[in-house]
């Protein structure tokens, strides 16, 4: 396993240090860079060699240089300062219910929730703090968040307004008394019409990027999930997703554990052709609807929580994006063909 340190000493600047594991394969220095720095291309990262920004055991090293066991792995990328992190924006933020203590969102895919390495501008709480002020922060200075959901997965986020909001909304996320339901099209037929997930949930001590599942409890924090099969669909199946825990990357490193890594999610290897046949014409249908879901298949369709000031259960569900939609119409005019 790799150790990682991310050192903070200087705000103009992401450092980064990296010890090489005691199995690391030979590995050009920029591609392990990318397995361990989100959002970081790899000609921003070559960018940085050519600099001299990157250092192996202390000596600037090119980007075709190959990681050994125990080198350690230095890396400096320039950024915005640290007060630019949480500028307001006028960006569109789709606001589905607002009063004075909280107000519900429906957030796009591809909308990054709050700032952060690689992502400065044009997030979600870039949007929110232009529209209310004074918004209370968590214990992670994040303005107004008690929950997030990735970049790519569409759905509802509720967002607290004021202090008393955020730490009883917050209870209420620790308590795991709050409704979350997902819906996810995975690869695959899952035999069961429902059933339930249960695993440690973790990083990867292969990918930093990615969350690994340690079922006997070794690494992580628990995770449960529990779903039930709504259609299935040939070599997919849409499946709803009810989280009674909360991990980073949940669903999805859940559904890649039992074998049914969800549709189009590059960073689980999702964006394989991952079940089906070997048919040309089969495997151009799947890169046709990859390039109508441009993203992992999954949407938070569904939160209910009880209001902090009044006690009353509120619920809140929002349609399916029409991304998924289109992705769903032509896996379901695929299965009708197959039957024919």
């Amino acid at each position: 396993m790799s150790k990682i340190e991310e050192i903070d000493n200087d705000e103009l600047y992401e450092h980064y240090r990296f010890e090489a594991a005691e199995g690391q394969d030979p590995l050009r220095v920029d591609k392990y860079l990318m397995n361990f720095i989100e959002n970081a291309t790899r000609n921003k990262i070559q960018q940085a060699a050519k600099a001299g920004n990157v250092l192996v055991n202390d000596v600037p090293v090119k980007s075709n240089y190959k990681v050994k066991p125990h080198d350690v792995v230095r890396v400096v990328l320039s950024h915005p300062p640290h007060e630019n992190l949480l500028v307001a924006e006028d960006i569109p933020v789709n606001i589905v219910y607002e009063d004075d203590s909280l107000l519900v969102v429906n957030k796009p895919a591809g909308m990054v929730v709050h700032p952060g390495h690689g992502n400065y501008s044009g997030t979600l709480v870039n949007g929110l703090i232009h529209h209310i002020e004074n918004l209370p922060t968590n214990s992670n200075e994040r303005p107004g968040l008690v929950h997030r959901i990735d970049k790519d997965t569409s759905g509802l986020l509720v967002v607290a307004k004021t202090e008393f909001a955020m730490a009883h909304l917050a209870k209420q996320f620790f308590d795991k008394t709050t409704e979350r339901v997902y819906y996810a099209l995975v690869w695959g037929n899952i035999e069961e019409d429902s059933g339930t997930i249960e695993g440690h949930i973790g990083r990867s001590l292969k990918n930093r990027l990615q969350m690994s599942v340690f079922p006997d409890g070794e690494f992580g924090k628990p995770a449960i999930t529990h779903y039930k099969v709504i259609e299935r669909l040939t070599y997919v199946t849409l499946v709803e997703c009810r989280l009674e825990t909360g991990r980073t990357h949940q669903i999805r490193a859940h559904f890649k554990y039992i074998g049914h890594t969800l549709f189009n999610d590059e960073r689980y290897g999702g964006d394989a052709i991952l079940k089906g046949t070997t048919f040309t014409k089969y495997k151009q249908f799947v890169e046709n609807c990859f390039k109508i879901l441009p993203r992992q298949a999954l949407h938070a369709k569904t939160l209910g929580f009880i209001h902090p000031e009044t006690g009353e259960k509120m619920q809140f569900n929002s349609e399916i994006p029409e991304d998924i939609q289109a992705c769903l119409e032509k896996w379901r005019t695929y299965t009708v063909n197959q039957r024919d």
